[in-house]
């Protein structure tokens, strides 16, 4: 059977950035592909969070340029780029009287007129991603009594309901329990399987990445040290040039499992 093609939707050419003297990315080139969820992995301060803000124009670009469907990203306007590009920052928050159904509606407004507010289009859209987030019985309560688990997914709900073909997570799982960190993983892997979405996410744990992904990029010190598709790209030579940890991964029910060694620990044959 031939495989299918991926086209790529979104990729940074040669992409450098900085915060003031402090330079965060340094010529970051990697092509994210069309249906696809890939995983940014990397250790702490190593560019994963400040790739997703400058694909979404928070952080300028000093060199190099990002380019989405052949466009430069820097030409698409504000409400435009909301359109096609979704983004969960790392930590998100909202005043306290905030409904869940307020929080929602705030979603569409990049596709709102000037003059009035969601159609009735967006109100089923809303109504249809609070079901597949399981939260359809919470929309009128407040975003901050939801437990921490029902807040992550609130946060994704609002994300789809933005309706864009390209979805950035930042670290969305981050504080949650196991459990939790399961059931939002398989969620947003629904994006790409049910959905057909584009999701790039930042991810600290590589057995979620090698469980959950179908690509990876992994950083080091703000340069892309590899990418590709997970069983390619996650070897136990890439592991080690990128977080300095000695592992063994090994294949099991269809995932990568990496297992590190402890200092000393003898490589099992």
């Amino acid at each position: 059977m031939q495989k299918v093609k991926r086209s790529i939707l979104l990729e940074t050419r040669h992409v450098t950035a900085a915060y003031g003297k402090l330079e965060v990315l340094s010529d970051v080139s990697v092509r994210f592909r069309k249906g696809r969820l890939t995983a940014v992995a990397g250790p702490n301060g190593c560019g994963k969070s400040s790739l997703l803000k400058a694909i979404m124009g928070f952080l300028p670009v000093s060199g190099g340029e990002i380019v989405l469907e052949g466009e430069p990203v820097a030409r698409i306007g504000r409400k435009k780029l909301a359109r096609r590009i979704a983004y969960l920052p790392q930590d998100c928050f909202c005043p306290d009287y905030m409904t869940l159904g307020e929080l929602i509606e705030l979603a569409g407004y990049s596709r709102y007129a000037l003059v009035g507010g969601p159609s009735e289009r967006d109100r089923a859209l809303y109504r249809q991603v609070l079901e597949t987030v399981g939260l359809s019985d919470r929309a009128g309560f407040p975003v901050n009594k939801l437990s921490g688990g029902q807040r992550q997914r609130a946060w994704i709900a609002m994300v789809l309901a933005q309706d864009t073909d390209i979805v950035l997570l930042d670290e969305p799982v981050n504080h949650l329990d196991m459990k939790y960190q399961f059931a939002v993983l398989e969620l947003i892997r629904e994006l790409t399987e049910i959905y057909g979405k584009t999701v790039v996410a930042v991810l600290h744990d590589l057995n979620l990445t090698t469980t959950f992904a179908d690509d990876v990029v992994l950083m080091r010190s703000g340069k892309c040290v590899t990418s590709g598709p997970v069983a390619e790209t996650v070897t136990t030579g890439n592991v080690e040039r990128v977080f300095d940890l000695k592992t063994q991964i090994f294949p099991r029910d269809g995932r990568l499992v990496c297992f590190p060694e402890r200092s000393g620990q003898a490589a099992v044959s």
